[in-house]
């Protein structure tokens, strides 16, 4: 807490409690709907604490997602840097969103995911396979966790797997809240200067992916420039396999910790069950856990408050998934649960594009790997496990497992 009153944030987690919100952070959602924290650069924005008023507030116009506006609450120096060069569509209002977003949302519909299923079938197999095949105990953020996510969303990109050590350990860089800014910077040109030259190989010689049909449909006619597509495409490689790779290491963790849970979901055919389960481990787990970041285009009065125009918002999911007033005995991880109104893909028009395809994943994931290894279990002592808490997207970094 800072001389003021005011508490800094992000907050820390419990050690005990790796997979609870930070106390801090719950106790000012138990306390009041909004509140103001102090972020990095000094700054005050208000903080939203509660399901209601977070669902409000990101299904209200008058919130703006543009990055670029004063009183935007930065994530940190490195992000700030890195979006002053080049920003991806999640970073736009309203029409410029809208027109990035919809050449590409066909890829992502309910039903063209379900059509890849049995392709992420066939690379879980792969996976678990090549796991059983190694030394036990593995780490399976390597083995399994990390690879799934990442052969997956390289196909439906078009981009080369082969090149996956480069653009996973970009990836870490840029999401890592302790990186300088000059090094976030160089690295998101590097990644950038990839993409941009493979998006030319793709106009020069197309294949059946998203980035050659975009760049063939839209940047060939101008409708597009090719650094757009080439932003479009480093959000859809990071945010396609970071996000998925870590829901799959943290909710095993998650299970393998709450060993009732786990037989339940192990011992299951039921495909309604699975999808239960991931709604839960996603409501439960919450990994995005830097809240959701937006400024106020005009004067809002919520809750008793008026955020004024100008005014940062930060909206933490993990705790208005924590909600008593929608979830009963939210803290308790529970598979049968109903939890879609959960927040982990957020809310109103800026809500994840790819929630479909993260979604068939985590299913087939969670599905498959239990019930081909059923006699998997921590390696280590769970405290020993080391937590992703320099990062945007929480995790754990290693996940040594035997069976």
């Amino acid at each position: 807490m800072t001389t003021d009153g005011i508490l800094s944030y992000p907050m820390t987690r419990a050690e005990r409690c790796p997979l609870d919100p930070p106390p801090d952070l719950s106790g000012l959602r138990d306390a009041v709907p909004l509140t103001r924290v102090r972020l990095w650069d000094g700054s005050t924005p208000w903080l939203v604490t509660r399901h209601a008023e977070q669902r409000a507030l990101l299904g209200d116009p008058r919130i703006s997602a543009d990055s670029t506006k004063d009183g935007y609450p930065q994530l940190g120096p490195s992000t700030k840097a890195r979006r002053s060069r080049a920003r991806s569509f999640i970073a736009m209002d309203d029409p410029e969103h809208a027109r990035l977003r919809r050449m590409v949302t066909g890829t992502f519909t309910v039903r063209r995911v379900a059509e890849m299923r049995p392709g992420i079938q066939q690379i879980v197999d792969r996976f678990i396979d090549e796991m059983l095949a190694g030394p036990s105990p593995a780490d399976l953020v390597t083995a399994f966790a990390l690879p799934v996510p990442s052969l997956v969303i390289c196909q439906l990109l078009g981009v080369p797997y082969a090149d996956h050590e480069f653009f996973q350990r970009a990836s870490r860089t840029l999401i890592n809240s302790n990186t300088p800014p000059e090094t976030a910077s160089q690295t998101q040109a590097e990644l950038l200067g990839y993409l941009d030259s493979l998006i030319g190989r793709k106009l020069a010689d197309p294949g059946d992916d998203l980035l050659s049909r975009v760049a063939t449909e839209r940047v060939a006619t101008g409708e597009m420039s090719r650094r757009e597509l080439a932003s479009m495409g480093l959000l859809l490689l990071i945010a396609g396999h970071e996000t998925t790779a870590n829901m799959i290491a943290l909710g095993t963790y998650a299970l393998l910790t709450h060993p009732d849970q786990l037989a339940v979901v192990r011992d299951t055919d039921d495909p309604q069950l699975i999808a239960r389960t991931v709604e839960e481990l996603l409501r439960y787990l919450s990994i995005v856990h830097t809240g959701r970041r937006r400024v106020a285009v005009a004067d809002i009065e919520i809750a008793g408050q008026v955020i004024r125009a100008g005014d940062g918002v930060v909206f933490p999911n993990e705790i208005a998934n924590r909600d008593a007033a929608v979830f009963t005995d939210p803290d308790e991880l529970d598979v049968s649960r109903d939890a879609r109104r959960h927040m982990a893909f957020g809310f109103g028009v800026h809500q994840c594009l790819g929630q479909p395809l993260a979604r068939v994943e985590l299913q087939v994931a969670y599905g498959t790997l239990y019930r081909r290894v059923p006699t998997l279990a921590l390696a280590v002592d769970p405290a020993t496990i080391p937590f992703k808490h320099d990062g945007i997207v929480y995790g754990v970094y290693e996940l040594p497992v035997t069976w």
